[in-house]
């Protein structure tokens, strides 16, 4: 087995304000919400490079799906990053956020790098990143 991720489904609590955020917010394109017919079903896909999909879908789904309880958010359970390729492309990213979405702003980072951390609706942590080693 070669090892990779080909989705990541992050747990949201308001799924049309979370595809807001995501669609209008940080641009990412959609179909917006399907599967709204099934009990459970509706969730949002994200088409990302390199063949990733990055869907949202309500807690109590997930629950739901898996048979197990629904438990607390926990903003330190897993932090995102999206790498870009210079530090304007951060500062840009970071400064066209809503005010309360920013957690950390842009920065030089101590090992070289340049960043900042936001927060999405439901209080998942981003960071958006320029290593200038490695590019986006």
């Amino acid at each position: 087995m070669k090892p990779a991720i080909s989705y990541i489904t992050l747990g949201v609590d308001d799924l049309e304000q979370a595809v807001v955020f995501y669609r209008d917010v940080l641009g990412l394109p959609t179909e917006g919400i399907i599967g709204t017919e099934f009990e459970h079903g509706a969730v949002a896909f994200f088409k990302m490079a390199g063949g990733l999909t990055f869907a949202l879908w309500e807690r109590d789904s997930i629950a739901h799906d898996c048979g197990v309880e629904k438990g607390g958010p926990d903003r330190t359970a897993m932090m995102l990053a999206h790498n870009v390729a210079s530090a304007d492309e951060v500062d840009t990213i970071m400064s066209g956020l809503p005010a309360e979405a920013l957690v950390k702003p842009a920065r030089e980072l101590f090992w070289g790098g340049y960043g900042g951390v936001f927060s999405d609706p439901d209080g998942h942590l981003w960071e958006v990143v320029f290593n200038p080693r490695h590019g986006a």
